[in-house]
């Protein structure tokens, strides 16, 4: 078997795409038995994956993929039943599959065959024959006539692997037809010129017969006929929609594209910006109305190109949902607790970045949501809850963010035992006067746990502070609800990109600041009343509403004195709000978002930097932290 860095990439990523697919129709099968668009998707994807497996040469992976194939056949005709132990071992088989592309040590996948073989068996003593999928007698069997495409060779096929496949579907008399063959010195060793006939038994369905030619689709030439099909059907490209594999057939406008290359045009488009940037500033200062005229047009071009590759880098929060539905299926198993996930906003788009990340924190807080917070079967019953529990993971749309939410209707968190472990652990003092949002957030620390035991799946106090890490490394939030009896959530506010933004410029003290223009509510003028330093509120009164306002003056310890004509910019984190009082609105414009040192990552008023046209740098105010900041300031220290 290769390793993995020897494996084509394109012929890997195609794979774990199929991998993914086939997982995900065996869950769905096990919601939906009787559904025989599922039966059908996921014999597809073991087809397609067994080809393309056999035609980039990984035999193993193909002769392995060829017995469950065929042990998978039974479920289509109608002789296997859909049961738990079937979906159990379809899930394994496909894990056996993923062990074999990674060119690592792999456990032998023959017991899987076994037990596979030995369901069909039991299924067939049980209830005796049963008739195919399509529920009907081919009558004296099938005659196929087929001759593959002539470039089948240089294309990488191979037609003895086609030809082995209609014998093991019960072929006889398979035979060439060497009437149409050229003349010997018109042969090209590299193409191929012999049709084939074969005859099959009626036992043999229709669709397993065409489901042998799926990856030879340009140029075949194939005729089934039999007692089902009285007038034959040329050409394979009219076989039922239904057998045809679920990446046979591309759209030409589609192509695969790496993440590393993605990765590098943004910072391309980073620097075109910051380029761009400094070539308006200059413009700006000459006074020439032509260089004005090209600055405009590259600026013009320049948002195009960044709209343009942000979209390319967008990615659904759906394309990470499937391995959490594999992980509740199997936590199921493991905990012997009945657990449901209910996945919304599936839709909703985050930089691929972000989305990435966000993989691994979510698969621990539904394992902790699984072991920790939801009850099992009886004590439910007891507390007339369902009898299954469910996980509820929920994404949306806030304004320049996205609020993802992870919610179990567990027990919820025993907030007494939380302060008495906090106290023991020396976090709290013991008279600590602490709201239900700051015990709540207590088990955020690192090494935390009020576990009594310690389980395969948690109880270690290690998880929860990586969740909140990768949360604010991303430049994000975390806050936790808790309902004694009721459940969980676990709310996550992230930025909806990582690299450019739209930004607005201000000016405070004489240095220049960037608020994220999405989080930008509206600008007032300070009142007059207000605009002292000493003022005895900090609250504006704005459409009838009052808002906290902040002074970056005294926020950042700015020397000297305010402007005379303070302006407010009203920000929004989620469903709060905030004025931050500025000296002056410079203008928006597009911002490319630096990462600060080790040395200020801490800073918890800024989240980057950015460089602008002149060539300086000005810090990126972080909105959500100002907005808390804001919310929880006593008012004697504002004032």
């Amino acid at each position: 078997m290769s390793s993995a860095d020897e494996i084509d990439p394109l012929f890997l990523a195609e794979a774990q795409q199929l991998a993914e697919s086939l997982e995900a129709a065996l869950l769905d099968l096990r919601d939906r038995p009787e559904d025989r668009q599922i039966i059908d998707r996921a014999f597809r994807d073991l087809h397609t994956l067994k080809g393309t497996g056999a035609m980039f040469g990984q035999a193993d992976m193909a002769q392995f993929l060829h017995d469950f194939e065929t042990a998978f056949e039974a479920v289509r005709e109608g002789n296997l039943p859909v049961t738990e132990d079937l979906i159990g071992l379809g899930l394994k088989a496909r894990d056996h599959v993923l062990s074999l592309l990674s060119g690592g040590p792999v456990a032998p996948g023959r017991p899987l065959l076994d037990a596979l073989r030995a369901l069909v068996s039991s299924a067939r003593d049980g209830s005796g024959e049963v008739e195919s999928s399509a529920g009907q007698s081919f009558g004296e069997g099938w005659t196929v006539s087929f001759c593959l495409p002539s470039d089948t060779l240089i294309l990488g096929g191979r037609p003895e692997a086609l030809l082995d496949e209609l014998r093991e579907l019960g072929s006889t008399d398979l035979k060439p037809q060497l009437d149409d063959l050229p003349h010997l010195e018109d042969l090209d060793p590299e193409r191929l010129h012999l049709r084939w006939n074969a005859h099959l038994p009626s036992t043999v369905t229709e669709d397993a017969i065409r489901a042998v030619f799926l990856f030879y689709d340009d140029g075949l030439e194939l005729t089934v006929a039999g007692a089902a099909t009285p007038e034959p059907v040329e050409n394979s490209h009219n076989a039922p929609s239904d057998v045809l594999p679920q990446h046979s057939v591309r759209d030409s406008s589609l192509m695969r594209v790496s993440a590393e290359r993605l990765d590098e045009m943004m910072d391309r488009v980073g620097e075109l910006v910051i380029a761009e940037a400094r070539l308006a500033d200059l413009a700006a200062r000459s006074g020439d109305p032509q260089l004005v005229a090209v600055a405009e047009e590259i600026q013009r071009l320049s948002t195009g190109m960044r709209e343009t590759t942000m979209s390319i880098r967008m990615t659904p929060i759906g394309s990470i949902t499937g391995r959490f539905r594999r992980l509740v299926h199997d936590l199921t198993e493991k905990l012997d607790k009945p657990i449901d996930l209910h996945v919304e906003g599936q839709d909703t788009e985050l930089d691929k970045t972000v989305v990435e990340m966000l993989a691994d924190p979510l698969m621990h807080l539904i394992r902790n949501a699984a072991d920790h917070g939801l009850e099992d079967a009886a004590t439910r019953a007891a507390m007339s809850k369902p009898k299954t529990g469910c996980i509820r993971l929920s994404a949306r749309y806030s304004g320049a963010e996205v609020v993802i939410t992870l919610a179990d209707d567990g027990g919820g968190l025993d907030l007494e035992r939380i302060r008495a472990r906090a106290v023991d652990r020396d976090l709290i003092p013991s008279d600590a006067a602490f709201s239900e949002a700051d015990t709540c957030a207590l088990i955020l620390e690192p090494g935390f746990s009020t576990a009594a035991d310690v389980t395969e799946l948690s109880g270690r106090g290690v998880g929860m502070d990586v969740v909140k890490r990768t949360i604010e490394q991303l430049r994000g939030s975390i806050e936790i609800e808790s309902e004694p009896g009721h459940g969980t959530a676990i709310h996550m506010r992230l930025p909806l990109t990582l690299a450019i933004i739209d930004g607005l410029l201000v000016e405070v003290a004489g240095e220049r600041y960037t608020i994220p223009l999405a989080a930008v509510e509206h600008i007032i003028e300070m009142p007059s009343d207000k605009a002292q330093e000493d003022g005895a509120t900090r609250f504006l009164n704005i459409r009838d509403q009052l808002v906290p306002f902040l002074r970056m003056r005294r926020l950042l310890n700015s020397p000297g004195h305010p402007d005379a004509h303070q302006k407010v910019v009203v920000v929004t984190a989620g469903e709060l709000r905030i004025g931050l009082t500025v000296d002056r609105i410079i203008g928006s414009s597009q911002t490319v978002i630096k990462q600060l040192s080790p040395l200020h990552a801490g800073l918890k008023t800024f989240s980057g930097a950015t460089i602008l046209g002149d060539g300086t740098v000005a810090l990126i105010l972080d909105v959500p932290q100002l907005v808390a900041f804001g919310q929880t300031l006593d008012d004697r220290e504002v004032a």
